[in-house]
């Protein structure tokens, strides 16, 4: 190659930014990186690298895998085929050719830092043959030894007390069967360990888990100075939601226990957001002061923000992770929950921790031998019978051959407890999110066409489906039927029914009634742009109600417009994520007329901003289903448009399902949209799970 061949190069990006195959930071960064390396043909692969792993950063991933790019370059950039055309001009070359020349140029380059571990400042790092960025290089590392050193932490325990209040605390649980309680296996796990991960299904008791566990260990405390007990989770949403279901398992307890836990927060709140920088308040310099913190909803947590939090929790404070480990993983780069909980379901467990389990609560965990799992991706495979509903520990089989019994489970393996029996999905959501977690599309077409009926006293079905489907027919959806409700039909005639007079106590207690019947029915879209995207459908969904006159627009703002906080303000109480209401309340004096404040429920009180005051906002009619994450609604409807380029994926489906407690609708545009997608999944290129692999095996 010539410089002639970079600047062919460099029109090639042109040309593919055009094509909205990358984006414009891809291009910038390309070009950045043009200018620092030698003029030559050695900076061309560099500057190709360059653009693609800032592409990849963009779709999630914390590095650029070399090998794969090489050999299955169509599946890991998911580009459309004439882009794949293009790419092929101009990599001519046998894969193994092509994946030496990158790692010749990369390693001579000085804009790659290839040394091990890397110490210097260069923006790229080669670390075997993955290529980084450097900050999420360093903050994968940082995961890495944060959460090792936490795991080697084992906690001193009095077996006997400890042993007494767990039979008081799990006194109803069910007689012994064939699988352990794996409820009362993971507070015996957490009590001991500086870092615990519980993870499992909707409805497989994960707060009620923690809740029995928080109330261990402040009756453990016995008259000394309570723990302090931090409650988190990356939204709003989910951290009221946490709130209010530990409050409530807590009050069963013992009325004395819910005191000593303090409001949830958000992560950003929690660790203090800087405005206008990537920093936070709290930091190694100056830590949180918790002695228990539980964050909820993990698998929503990125890697920068995992980072962070590690950094700025002190080394005695005990870490306990809550989440769906099938569930999608964050927006931004990193599936941390993946990888911590790639082999969650091994239930491998060493001899000490069975015989310590056994004496805390009775339980005998199986001795199940370790599996092989070769995989770099940071979501190993499931077993085919699904994760969710009464699965049994697993077995060695085919695909997963046993090894040697006697290799002791990886550290932190056996401080991850995997909940397996759901209490809530028993009926056909509960069998269609098992379907679909499992990979079968035929089972969950038949589970949603054989139940897509309408109950006999006119109450929503459990399932419903629309195929193939437009977005009108999800705006009718939403404006719900005239004879049966439903839809966002029930809250606006709440909201219509406004009380007479000014007295706030009976305002209050309406404007939760309101709050509680918008958060009954909520449509969830797979992407953002489009007539199928949030914008598209809030437009539609809005139109439709005001057809049918249950909303009275008047400008931007206006009574009933349900909006989502899009942009952390701390200044204002609002995070983004957050979901609330527009009202129109009174001004507190006669001379002046009501305003229109938006308001937010926080467990069962409410919180206020005047409307005005909010820059930073979306209508939320129809939201993402990476946005709903944390939440549940009565009836949820997940609308699928027709996917050119595969980007709606199995843990998508999955979680949009999830989202329903009651009811749930499916409205796709084809019904090859859904079954694809069911057999696409999530992978997030990263180096955290073999990072955690290669310390456990350091002496």
């Amino acid at each position: 190659m010539s410089d002639s061949t970079v600047q062919g190069l460099l029109q090639t990006l042109q040309h593919w930014r055009e094509q909205d195959w990358i984006g414009p930071l891809d291009q910038a960064f390309a070009r950045f990186t043009h200018t620092l390396v030698p003029p030559g043909d050695e900076g061309a692969p560099v500057v190709l690298l360059a653009a693609l792993v800032s592409h990849l950063e963009a779709r999630g991933h914390t590095c650029l895998p070399l090998d794969e790019l090489a050999t299955r370059p169509a599946e890991l950039l998911g580009w459309p085929s004439e882009a794949m055309q293009a790419w092929a001009l101009w990599n001519a070359q046998p894969p193994q050719a092509l994946l030496s020349v990158w790692l010749a140029a990369l390693k001579s380059s000085p804009v790659v830092d290839s040394s091990a571990p890397a110490a210097g400042h260069e923006p790229l790092v080669l670390h075997g043959q993955r290529l980084y960025l450097r900050r999420y290089w360093r903050q994968e590392r940082a995961v890495a030894a944060q959460v090792m050193a936490r795991v080697s932490r084992q906690l001193p325990v009095d077996e006997t007390a400890a042993r007494t209040i767990l039979r008081t605390l799990f006194a109803e649980a069910e007689q012994p069967g064939v699988e352990p309680e794996w409820q009362q296996v993971a507070c015996a796990v957490a009590l001991r360990a500086g870092l615990s991960i519980i993870t499992g299904g909707p409805g497989t008791g994960k707060t009620y888990t923690v809740a029995r566990l928080l109330a261990l260990l402040l009756r453990l405390a016995d008259g000394a100075q309570p723990p302090r007990i931090t409650l988190a989770a990356p939204t709003g949403k989910a951290a009221a939601r946490l709130r209010q279901s530990i409050e409530q398992a807590l009050l069963t307890l013992g009325p004395d226990l819910a005191q000593h836990i303090g409001p949830a927060r958000t992560l950003h709140a929690l660790l203090g957001v800087q405005p206008g920088t990537r920093r936070f308040r709290h930091d190694a310099a100056h830590p949180l002061e918790q002695d228990v913190l539980v964050v909820d909803e993990a698998s929503m947590v990125h890697l920068e923000m995992m980072s962070a939090l590690l950094e700025a929790l002190p080394p005695d404070t005990r870490l306990i992770l809550l989440g769906d480990k099938d569930q999608l993983a964050s927006v931004e780069a990193g599936a941390v929950l993946g990888d911590l909980c790639r082999e969650a379901d091994r239930a491998a467990y060493d001899q000490d921790t069975r015989g310590y389990v056994e004496r805390l609560t009775g339980e005998h965990l199986p001795a199940v031998a370790p599996l092989a799992r070769a995989t770099t991706a940071s979501t190993a495979p499931r077993s085919a019978q699904g994760d969710l509903f009464d699965q049994p520990s697993p077995v060695a089989t085919e695909e997963h051959p046993e090894v040697d019994g006697s290799a002791a489970p990886p550290a932190l393996l056996r401080q991850t407890v995997m909940l397996r029996r759901s209490r809530r999905f028993g009926g056909p959501i509960g069998q269609l999110a098992m379907a679909v977690n499992a990979g079968d599309a035929d089972r969950a077409l038949t589970v949603l066409r054989s139940t897509a009926t309408t109950s006999p006293d006119q109450s929503p079905a459990p399932l419903s489906l629309h195929l193939p489907a437009t977005t009108e027919d999800v705006a009718r959806l939403a404006a719900g039927a005239v004879d049966q409700g439903g839809g966002y039909r029930d809250y606006l005639q709440r909201l219509a029914h406004r009380p007479a007079g000014d007295d706030l106590d009976t305002l209050k207690a309406w404007a939760l009634q309101v709050l509680d019947a918008f958060d009954r029915f909520r449509v969830l879209c797979a992407v953002r742009e489009g007539p199928w995207g949030v914008t598209g459908l809030n437009q539609a969904i809005e139109d439709a109600l005001a057809r049918e006159g249950l909303l009275r627009r008047g400008g931007e703002w206006y009574e009933g417009r349900p909006v989502m906080i899009t942009r952390n303000d701390p200044s204002l109480g609002v995070f983004n994520g957050d979901v609330g209401l527009v009202l129109r309340w009174p001004s507190g004096t006669l001379e002046r007329p009501p305003t229109l404040r938006v308001f937010f429920k926080d467990g069962g009180q409410l919180r206020s901003v005047p409307a005005g005051r909010l820059a930073d906002v979306d209508t939320a009619f129809a939201m993402t289903v990476h946005k709903s994450q944390g939440s549940e609604f009565g009836h949820a409807v997940l609308a699928l448009p027709d996917d050119s380029r595969g980007t709606i994926t199995r843990e998508l489906v999955y979680t949009g399902i999830t989202r329903a407690r009651e009811a749930f609708s499916l409205v796709a545009a084809r019904a090859d949209v859904f079954t694809a997608a069911i057999g696409r999944r999530t992978r997030r290129h990263s180096g955290l799970a073999d990072a955690l692999v290669q310390l456990s095996a350091e002496p």
